[in-house]
């Protein structure tokens, strides 16, 4: 790997997401992955990321059948405990999916929103996408001001926010970490509210994603193995593109090579900060 803006070729890549264990054995523990899947499929919509996905999936055994042909997850269902993984190649497949659709977004000019929950780990993986689109002619949404929700289950207040082009949840003067659907529909129904658009695309993560996704607004996200439900949303076709990957390694800086490879794969300035 050279520099952190020099797009690395795919082999590279493909070694540097498994040194880092973005992909490949990653720190997310199997009893977890398996723990989300059985609370997606009991209904518990915590594990939903803001999508509507009924009684469709009925049982642990069809989610991970999911979880393991778009994710990589061992196949075994009787593995319950220790290592999981991350296909690097499925990570490398959703990244060449993703940069597609920004390819296009740049292409006609589209208005796009970025956001994401993990704000220590994503942050300046969303950033950097905002910056290259906007530098190609692709118009990044500002959010309406002075917007508040509620995460989920937990009644604590939150502000949702912009820093640096992509929204987020700040309490208490800290950038949050969210599952939360909340803070992307109080922008969307802020938008409504006010008489605008919504966007065409989303760029997203965690219930960022599957809100704008389950409102119809083409959505692409990263995701982690233990966040099933937006892998289920790219198989029913709710959500365009969902990457796999380990969404908060140790340091963020990390990122940067995937990021270098996505920007360049779509055709896009790969300058990533």
């Amino acid at each position: 790997m050279t520099t952190p803006n020099t797009p690395p070729s795919r082999d590279e890549l493909l070694r540097h997401l498994t040194n880092t264990r973005i992909a490949g054995e990653v720190a997310t523990p199997r009893e977890v992955n398996l723990r989300h899947c059985v609370e997606l499929v009991k209904g518990n919509r915590r594990f939903w990321l803001g999508l509507e996905l009924g009684d469709r999936w009925k049982t642990e055994e069809d989610v991970l059948a999911v979880m393991v042909e778009r994710v990589g997850v061992h196949p075994d269902p009787d593995h319950r405990t220790g290592q999981d993984t991350i296909d690097p190649r499925l990570t490398l497949d959703g990244l060449d999916r993703m940069a597609a659709v920004l390819r296009d977004a740049a292409a006609r000019r589209l208005r796009v929103l970025l956001a994401t929950g993990h704000p220590g780990g994503l942050l300046d993986v969303h950033q950097a996408i905002g910056r290259a689109l906007r530098a190609a002619g692709a118009e990044i949404l500002d959010i309406p001001r002075g917007l508040h929700t509620t995460e989920g289950d937990d009644d604590t207040s939150g502000s949702v926010r912009q820093f640096g082009d992509v929204a987020v949840l700040e309490r208490g003067a800290t950038l949050w970490h969210t599952h939360a659907p909340q803070p992307m529909s109080a922008i969307l129904d802020a938008l409504a509210a006010a008489g605008q658009p919504w966007p065409d695309l989303v760029v997203a993560d965690h219930g960022w994603a599957g809100r704008a996704g389950q409102h119809g607004i083409p959505t692409v996200a990263f995701a982690d193995c233990n966040d099933p439900a937006l892998f289920l949303g790219e198989a029913e076709g709710t959500v365009t593109v969902t990457v796999p990957l380990d969404d908060h390694v140790v340091d963020a800086r990390d990122y940067a090579p995937m990021t270098a490879y996505l920007l360049a794969t779509a055709g896009l300035t790969h300058d990533v900060g």
